[in-house]
């Protein structure tokens, strides 16, 4: 019986083995050309290399899988050399090595060489789209972006300290740090969905992305083009109310992180404020949309307004956890409101850095995050009516209060 196991799995691996060899040489073979100027290997070659290094592993010599690697690397060099196509790229020669590789690991691991030989033939399949998309598409700044975000992400993350801290509040470095990537990586997600969708909906989209670094300086912006250009008026209503969208996606993803706990009593609120923020961008789609409002090429985000933020939560924790200790719990509510006209989400964020850490009682989390919310509407009317005139900022007015009733709405009913 375990011989019969052995067995069966072994031709499980040769079967993964051939598989991926297939589909790699498949694809491949469309690539190779005819005459003397094809290339080095097709989907015959593929699929025997991959079913060499799988009969290789087979007799667990690792001295005969070496050598079957050198073998194949030398056969590639071979044909690089020889290569006459014109093409300096080296994507089948390396791809073969690998298929040999994969049919190595096919032996003992078969489901994880399948999945990976998928991704393999994905990635040479998408070769043009791949190019045009690094040559054309994405521009130096957006490159920079990205090594800045994975830099953050994946260096300098690790490297914080995960313990709390009292200069903090009792808030770790991490968690602060974790705050920061995730408002970058909103920001880009929005920018991304702004360069994809195109120029249709781009005074829409473009107010949702903003509202992830500031909605308050969405709206001043969304003003002042409709000031400037009155027939595009609607559609920068609809904008600055997407940026209301996106406050409040962004408080409830801002909860979740900092304190999930309280996310049971925030919830009816956010979901009450989103559908009044969603119903009025709606309803200002109805007019003139400006289809051929312009999409500027810009910054993935906004760097500094990422730590602005996390120098703002790390100072605003720290001053309502000396409130709370010397003067008293109301203290919480108060400070939290003050904060909200700068920013919202470093305002909520901290009085829920205080309920996470047992500072502060979870019971009067929701009105401090309602009330942080509540300035910081007020923030936005100004904004509105102070760049885009009666005719935008009555039209904004009306849809921020009622977001803001829509999120007193479920507290005053409990």
């Amino acid at each position: 019986m375990f011989d019969a196991l052995n067995v069966a799995g072994a031709w499980m691996g040769i079967i993964a083995a051939v598989g991926g060899g297939l589909l790699i040489g498949l694809e491949r073979e469309r690539h190779k050309g005819q005459g003397p100027r094809r290339s080095l290997a097709g989907v015959r070659t593929f699929t025997i290399a991959a079913l060499a290094g799988a009969l290789a592993r087979s007799t667990a010599q690792p001295l005969l899988v070496a050598a079957g690697a050198l073998l194949v690397v030398v056969l590639t060099l071979i044909a690089y050399r020889r290569d006459r196509s014109g093409d300096p790229g080296a994507t089948t020669e390396v791809a073969l090595f690998l298929t040999y590789v994969l049919g190595v690991v096919a032996f003992d691991r078969p489901a994880l060489s399948a999945g990976a030989a998928v991704i393999v033939t994905a990635l040479l399949a998408s070769r043009r789209g791949l190019h045009r998309f690094a040559r054309e598409t994405l521009t130096e700044g957006e490159l920079g972006d990205g090594l800045l975000f994975c830099g953050a992400w994946l260096v300098v993350l690790p490297l914080l300290p995960a313990r709390e801290t009292p200069w903090l509040a009792g808030v770790s470095p991490r968690r602060l740090w974790s705050l920061v990537i995730l408002f970058m990586g909103l920001q880009a997600g929005g920018y991304v969905a702004l360069r994809a969708a195109g120029p249709r909906l781009g005074l829409a989209l473009s107010g949702f992305a903003g509202g992830f670094v500031s909605s308050t300086a969405t709206i001043a912006a969304m003003g002042l083009r409709a000031r400037a250009e009155p027939s595009r008026r609607t559609a920068c209503v609809a904008g600055a109310l997407s940026s209301t969208v996106a406050t409040m996606v962004l408080m409830a993803i801002v909860v979740v992180a900092v304190d999930p706990a309280s996310l049971r009593a925030c919830a009816p609120s956010l979901l009450a404020g989103t559908a009044a923020a969603i119903a009025g961008v709606l309803l200002s789609l109805r007019g003139n949309f400006g289809s051929d409002a312009e999409i500027a090429r810009g910054r993935a985000f906004n760097l500094l307004h990422a730590l602005t933020f996390a120098a703002a939560l790390s100072a605003l924790t720290a001053g309502m956890a000396f409130l709370r200790n010397h003067v008293g719990g109301w203290a919480v509510a108060v400070s939290t409101a003050l904060a909200g006209f700068f920013d919202v989400h470093a305002a909520a964020a901290s009085a829920l850095s205080l309920a996470a850490s047992g500072g502060a009682p979870r019971a009067g989390m929701l009105t401090a995050v309602l009330l942080a919310l509540s300035t910081n509407t007020i923030s936005k009317i100004v904004a509105a009516l102070a760049t885009g005139g009666t005719a935008y900022g009555l039209r904004v007015l009306a849809g921020l209060l009622a977001v803001l009733g829509a999120l007193w709405a479920p507290l005053v009913w409990r």
